[in-house]
């Protein structure tokens, strides 16, 4: 059994995260209400309301960097997304109706996509200021992480989104190349060594279908075979 070849993370996460996160900045400044009205990937979610989930999720990382931790990690980059497995049957309009609520809050895109960079760029300041110490551990969401762990989930959870948000904005720009490998890392924890011989998709690709962004085909199944009723692998 081969190993997957995504490497080890890298070895600068926070610029790795600088760069994810900037990429998410690129995409949506200059947007209209139109556009922050366009769907995304995520069910019942427009693009002005995944950007508030995305600001939500960094503003989660500037409380989880000044929350040190002296306990033992009990979760690693990949295991913490154990917590969160696919929601069958779960209804988008109340899964959505706050974010949908504060987006509609600001009275232009400029305002979200202003406090979005702020508040993304102090926490990518705060991750570099976090991994000069080695040791540092971090507490987020009732569980204890190193902070490079920590990083790289911030890194996945960027990535995947921003594979949501360019579903409908065919000029936005990809992914950064190194958060698609640390995302597609993260998958290959989660889905197990045995799978790892038989996925033939292209980086994108694996995270679009894995994370059940875009459905499995005929061809996907007959690859996959016994593995294939294991995917989506998070919600």
């Amino acid at each position: 059994m081969r190993a997957p070849e995504r490497g080890a993370l890298p070895l600068w996460l926070a610029t790795t995260l600088g760069r994810t996160y900037g990429r998410l900045t690129e995409t949506v400044q200059g947007l209209s209400d139109a556009d922050f009205a366009r769907p995304t990937r995520c069910a019942g979610m427009a693009v002005g309301p995944l950007l508030v989930h995305l600001l939500y999720d960094a503003q989660r990382a500037l409380v989880a960097f000044a929350s040190p931790s002296t306990a033992e990690p009990d979760r690693d980059f990949v295991s913490y997304w154990n917590d969160f497995p696919p929601l069958a049957g779960e209804d988008p309009e109340s899964a959505t109706s706050f974010v949908r609520t504060v987006a509609s809050a600001y009275r232009m895109p400029a305002e979200l996509v202003g406090h979005w960079r702020e508040v993304s760029e102090a926490a990518v300041r705060a991750a570099a200021f976090a991994l000069v110490d080695k040791g540092r551990r971090v507490e987020t969401q009732g569980h204890v992480l190193r902070a490079p762990d920590f990083v790289a989930t911030l890194v996945f959870e960027a990535t995947v989104h921003h594979l949501d948000l360019i579903l409908e904005l065919p000029d936005a720009p990809e992914p950064d190349p190194e958060g698609l490998q640390v995302t597609a890392r993260t998958l290959d924890g989660l889905f197990g060594p045995e799978a790892w011989d038989v996925i033939a998709w292209d980086t994108t690709t694996y995270v679009l279908k894995a994370t059940g962004r875009v459905p499995l085909t005929a061809q996907d199944l007959d690859m996959l075979g016994p593995h294939a009723d294991r995917l989506p692998l998070i919600g």
